[in-house]
């Protein structure tokens, strides 16, 4: 006993040296942190193309290939279309207009020309071109690696071939910046240009290649230093809100969950600390959309907790010690811990390595979490409750007992279940088609995905933040009809940017006249331009394909564990039955669609896959210790009983991280938070009341088919004799 309190004592120590260890460099990194565009401001540039009048698909291509590029700096920056031949490009968590200039390169014209001045190339046959450092025998050497599309493949190879020996310039708005020697035909695809003094040299060569791939000629027209586009409110609010919703959490577990909720606590301590500490070490552009990722991730870590928690009880409720059930809690709940993670890790990775831009700052937060919870919840957990029991908390009291009580009949049920499903969904595609022939779109596309108009106004005085959001935009949406009216404030200056739903003549000519009046503005310092959605066809696409194949390895993977398609088939189903009816909301309620309506979705297919994923797991226990006496319809509904408390309590917890930010963020936040809610309120009832149902239907099919199959084959036979 002696030895047992003093390990206790020195477990208690290393877990709250561990807590203030963590949280100290969690609390210190905080100002480490990259934010996004949307929290902290970042650099603002404007190209023109050379070219008076471009074609839609060249400026469509060249903001795509822009797109990809300026990720380098930050997966959040944003790249659209302003007016008929400009460029923008925001990029967040950067301050330095002149060195994003610098390194981005400057857009002009590529060309390789050989030595009697023929075009061989075009920097739009260049894919990529990355600066590296050779050493041989000690002696390092600069060189640049390019990799050419099939088509300066070819072109490369044949002007290669033709020119051994001799050179070929690479030229960039009429500047010789390489003359290499042909040394061998170069027939792969690759090459190396060599001959730099320095690294520095090397990538200034390598960006020039890069930005001249572009299928414009572009020139800088402006370059600004701009603020957040929700201020500092939004931070300060969202600060508070976390920090209290976190509070609450730690109370509920501890309060229900007693002697386990404190460890979980404690556990949850050092994983926020690690989190934050994770965010700054790999230099992750944080934002709406990666807030929704840590939200999440926090729910699975509490959900981890919980599952293990409620198999505690249960053990000590067939009468197993303490100790004893806290070794079978965890062995029992590691099968649905580690398959509902992966299953959202799989997820995130696909949407990683395929999405762009709000998406993968989406799957990044989301990945580091998932890895990060599972471990807390499994080692760090475990280690909290076997010390706090070492301490003296031996009695079962302290842990809660369950027993096997009522089983609810949620088969039998069922179909008023589906009924209510299929209405909800029903619902929202009459919603959409009302809103069709209204508006003309069946839902409320915001300014990231249809654009819109900026107007550009320069003050008389420096406005803060603040008084853009008090002041400022309740005029600015009193005339536009705008409730998604976005802010951003030029450093330096008293210039201010406001971003709203595209303006006809009219409004604008309104708005010009509010701002004179109101706020003294002179009339020529105020400018509109329209501008494209910053979420651009191709990166919806690259949303949409990352989400299939997503989907297609969740099935996969299920599929895998579970030895049964029909598991795989009913997760799907939950996860598209609960977008379905959270696109229902934002249909009839009008919500607007804009980079975070991806966000929301994702993380609602996240939690979805997740909870379903837990009640199969009992649904796989059971069928394996199925007795003779008990039917199908038993099994289910048993093992979604069993699973009730616990997916009631992960979601309640989620839910209060979530609300306490609807309460106290600023509008954006709230329209940010509301899906959500909404969501986790919809994958709940899914989990419980259709998941089991469903998959007991699509088995109860399969028995049916299987027996008609043997029936039709017996019949058969007989007539053969």
């Amino acid at each position: 006993m002696k030895n047992s309190k003093v390990k206790g004592i020195v477990g208690l120590l290393i877990l709250l040296v561990a807590i203030c260890l963590f949280g100290y460099l969690g609390y210190s990194t905080m100002d480490d942190i990259k934010l996004g565009l949307d929290l902290a401001g970042g650099v603002s540039i404007t190209y023109q193309a050379v070219d008076e009048n471009p074609t839609a698909e060249e400026m469509s291509d060249t903001i795509y290939k822009l797109q990809q590029r300026v990720q380098n700096y930050s997966t959040e920056a944003e790249v659209y279309q302003e007016g008929d031949n400009r460029i923008n490009i925001d990029i967040p968590g950067v301050s330095d207009a002149n060195t994003i200039l610098e390194e981005l390169g400057k857009p002009g014209s590529l060309i390789f020309v050989d030595e009697d001045g023929q075009v061989i190339l075009t920097g739009d046959q260049v894919a990529s071109a990355k600066a590296g450092i050779i050493d041989q025998n000690n002696v390092k050497s600069y060189v640049v690696s390019l990799t050419f599309t099939d088509e300066g493949t070819a072109a490369f190879a044949e002007a290669t071939t033709a020119n051994v020996g001799k050179r070929i310039a690479i030229i960039y708005d009429n500047m010789i910046y390489s003359n290499p020697v042909v040394r061998e035909a170069i027939t792969g695809g690759q090459c190396q240009i060599d001959g730099m003094d320095s690294y520095e040299e090397a990538e200034t060569l390598a960006s020039t290649i890069r930005i001249g791939s572009l299928s414009l000629e572009l020139e800088e027209l402006r370059s600004n230093v701009v603020g957040a586009k929700l201020g500092q409110e939004a931070i300060s609010t969202s600060l508070r809100a976390g920090m209290i919703g976190f509070g609450v959490v730690v109370l509920f577990m501890i309060i229900v969950y007693l002697i386990p909720g404190l460890a979980a606590a404690l556990a949850l301590a050092i994983y926020v600390g690690v989190i934050l500490v994770l965010l700054a070490a790999f230099q992750v552009t944080l934002t709406l959309p990666g807030i929704a990722g840590i939200i999440l991730s926090v729910g699975m870590a509490v959900d981890a907790n919980v599952i293990i928690f409620t198999r505690i009880k249960e053990e000590i409720g067939y009468g197993k010690t303490v100790r004893s059930a806290i070794k079978t809690g965890f062995s029992k709940a590691l099968s649905a811990i580690i398959d509902g993670n992966i299953t959202t890790l799989i997820a995130a990775v696909v949407l990683y390595l395929r999405g762009s831009g709000t998406v993968k700052g989406f799957a990044t937060t989301l990945a580091i979490g998932i890895v990060l919870s599972m471990v807390t919840a499994l080692f760090v957990t475990r280690g909290a409750l076997n010390t706090l029991y070492a301490l003296g908390f031996e009695d079962p009291k302290f842990y809660g007992i369950r027993r096997q009580g009522k089983v609810f009949d949620f088969v039998g049920k069922r179909k008023t279940c589906f009924l209510i499903s299929v209405v909800l969904i029903v619902i929202g595609w009459v919603g959409m088609g009302a809103n069709l022939a209204g508006s003309g779109k069946p839902l409320n596309y915001g300014m990231d995905f249809t654009g819109g108009t900026s107007t550009s106004v320069t003050f008389n005085e420096d406005m803060s933040l603040e008084q853009i959001s008090s002041e400022v935009v309740p005029k600015v949406s009193e005339i536009t009809q705008d409730a998604d009216v976005q802010t951003q404030k030029v450093a330096g200056t008293n210039e201010v940017i406001i971003k709203t739903k595209t303006l006809n003549v009219e409004q604008r000519k309104a708005l010009e006249e509010s701002l004179v009046e109101n706020f003294g503005v002179e009339a020529e310092k105020i400018t509109a331009e329209s501008i494209s959605a910053s979420v651009s066809t191709e990166m919806k696409q690259d949303a949409l394909v990352a989400v299939i194949v997503a989907t297609i390895l969740m099935l996969l993977y299920i599929w895998f564990r579970f030895k049964d398609i029909n598991f795989a088939a009913s997760a799907i189903l939950c996860l598209v039955h609960d977008v379905l009816v959270v696109l229902t909301f934002y249909a009839i309620a009008k919500w607007s669609v804009g980079s975070t309506f991806i966000a929301c979705m994702l993380t609602i297919v996240g939690y979805s896959i997740n909870a379903t994923i837990v009640i199969f797991d009992r649904v796989r226990e059971n069928l394996a210790q199925k007795t003779g006496k008990e039917t199908l319809e038993d099994v289910v509904n048993k093992s979604v009983t069993q699973s009730v408390t616990r997916s009631i309590n992960t979601s309640l917890t989620t839910f209060i991280m979530v609300f306490v930010l609807f309460l106290l963020g600023v509008s954006s936040i709230r329209e940010f938070t509301l899906p959500l809610m909404v969501g986790i309120i919809c994958g709940t009832y899914s989990s419980i009341c259709v998941a089991g149902s469903l998959w007991y239907t699509l088995t109860l099919q399969k028995q049916k088919r299987r027996a008609e199959a043997k029936k039709a084959e017996a019949e058969s036979k007989k007539v053969q004799k």
